[in-house]
């Protein structure tokens, strides 16, 4: 029994998880957190919601901002079904790294990595409400919602990342390496230090599915909250799911296994939101105005300047990467900022224009035939790019051996 338990530790609480596995079991728990709480994956709006506390501390009227009377500031996070959501994530995070020995604290390697921390994450956050929705809610888990928003969103978002590794790879954002002395020399591991925080782990993964289960004696839809939240923190960090990354790995170097692991995801996530649709549910559609395409360009463009989307920063944070507690901290600030900006954007950016159901768009059937094609077509893009950045960086280096020879 012990070497079976070693084997179970090793391959599956230790090491990284398949990221298409993982990605592909996030978009499937994704639709039942659909159907079994009435809202959809999504992280940005509570943290609005955070930002709005903070102000009432400090003694802000917000009564009459219409950003909060949209999505609701009643309450706290340990009653809102995002907020124990996202606690959850914060403990599947943690727990997972600490199974792995996989936290410690790293600091920046210097100050133009905490402004750029800052300032992406504000961006992301401020773009990500503008368009009602971040990476999870407008574009992971919204394009299954069957919202056009979303794809304007992820559209965007994918031109915006591009500019954004862009302007990331100016002089100014290359920091000197600093090589001191005995730097080569590898630590060696604790194992103590190790049980220990394995032992951690799983005591703060057992409290909170404990807690859960607790608390679904009350109110069923908080107990899957925090249930889901917990999965969906687990499969963030054993698979390091960073959409960030995805995006980023496309232009640089023009790997698309992250990339082609969300369509997947999503395309998973469809049929299951599909059913639940069918079953009388409705889906969360937002504006498909110029608000989803600015928010998107934002976004895109912050998230690569902060190194992390919603969820990368997340999980980093956890695992003691300081510059992703900045990251955090900018996120909170740039949403609240959409939110006192609110009422003087959403009349011309948003609410003129419409929600566009696909579904009701074209009927039940040609909606969700629809949404597959442009899944699949962006497939196809991803892979056609994919080979094709491969095929040029080898005729590159041909040419350069050719000279090299001559």
């Amino acid at each position: 029994m012990q070497e079976i338990w070693q084997q179970f530790k090793q391959n599956y609480l230790v090491k990284f998880w398949n990221p298409t596995v993982a990605v592909v079991a996030a978009g499937l728990l994704s639709a039942y957190y659909f159907g079994l709480t009435g809202t959809y994956w999504a992280v940005t709006g509570e943290f609005t919601r955070w930002g709005g506390h903070v102000l009432q501390n400090l003694g802000v009227d917000l009564s009459d901002w219409g950003y909060y009377k949209l999505i609701g500031l009643q309450g706290t996070v340990l009653d809102r079904v995002d907020g124990v959501m996202i606690l959850g994530m914060f403990a599947g995070c943690i727990a997972a790294a600490l199974w792995a020995n996989n936290v410690k604290i790293r600091m920046p390697q210097n100050k133009i990595r905490i402004v750029q921390a800052l300032v992406g994450g504000a961006l992301a956050g401020f773009g990500a409400r503008l368009a009602m929705g971040c990476n999870l809610a407008s574009l992971f888990t919204g394009i299954p919602q069957f919202s056009v928003h979303a794809w304007f969103f992820t559209i965007a978002t994918a031109i915006g990342t591009y500019a954004g590794v862009r302007f990331t790879l100016l002089p100014i954002f290359r920091v000197p390496l600093k090589i001191t002395k005995g730097a080569t020399k590898v630590k060696e591991s604790n194992p103590n230090q190790a049980k220990f925080r394995f032992k951690l782990g799983v005591l703060i993964f057992i409290v909170y599915l404990l807690l859960s289960f607790y608390v679904m004696q009350n109110s069923m839809k908080l107990g899957f909250a925090m249930l889901f939240g917990l999965a969906f923190g687990l499969l963030i960090e054993r698979a390091q799911i960073c959409f960030t990354s995805a995006f980023r790995d496309l232009w640089v170097t023009g790997r698309a296994y992250m990339s082609k692991a969300i369509i997947y995801g999503m395309l998973i996530g469809t049929i299951g939101v599909f059913s639940y649709v069918q079953l009388g549910m409705n889906p969360k559609i937002m504006w498909a105005g110029p608000n989803a395409i600015i928010g998107g360009l934002l976004f895109g463009f912050g998230i690569v300047l902060a190194g992390g989307c919603e969820t990368g920063w997340m999980y980093r944070a956890m695992e003691g990467q300081v510059h992703f507690w900045w990251v955090g901290i900018g996120n909170v600030a740039g949403s609240t900022l959409l939110a006192y900006w609110w009422d003087d954007l959403a009349p011309v950016l948003a609410l003129d224009y419409e929600k566009i159901n696909l579904l009701k768009s074209f009927g039940a059937v040609g909606g969700l035939i629809v949404n597959y094609s442009l899944m699949i077509i962006c497939l196809v893009a991803v892979i056609w790019w994919e080979k094709r950045f491969l095929r040029k960086a080898k005729e590159r280096v041909a040419l350069t051996n050719t000279y090299t020879i001559r």
